[in-house]
């Protein structure tokens, strides 16, 4: 059984700053093995994409709306990948939800593993 465990989600003021936590575990399962991702739901919408790092942390992509505001990275050392979100706005309001996979994808459906989700509210 595989468990992914966000974690930093919160209230913020727009301009701030918010660091997330996705922690992995499970008997069979090898973190280093698969792709992280990070998506968001915003109420009303769907998942979208906000980021994914490849299983060695040598490759990282973001969605448009965050390329330069938010950094993913991971310590595979620990199970644990990151979101450093940095000048975060209202529209970043949303839950963040991280999630393991196998493949390189922009696409919710390509992910196996998923958590709970975290909220993060932004204020204007």
């Amino acid at each position: 059984q595989v468990q992914l465990v966000e974690s930093g989600g919160g209230l913020v003021q727009a301009g701030g700053s918010l660091r997330l936590s996705c922690a992995a575990s499970g008997r069979t399962f090898t973190f280093s093995n698969y792709v992280m991702g990070w998506f968001r739901q915003a109420p009303g919408k769907g998942r979208e994409f906000v980021a994914a790092i490849s299983w060695n942390g040598g490759t990282t992509a973001y969605a448009d709306s965050v390329k330069g505001r938010f950094t993913v990275s991971r310590d595979n050392t620990k199970n644990t990948v990151y979101l450093q979100m940095n000048i975060v706005k209202p529209e970043d309001t949303a839950v963040y939800y991280c999630a393991a996979g196998w493949k390189w994808s922009y696409d919710p459906g390509a992910y196996s593993y998923w958590g709970q989700g975290t909220q993060v509210t932004v204020s204007s």
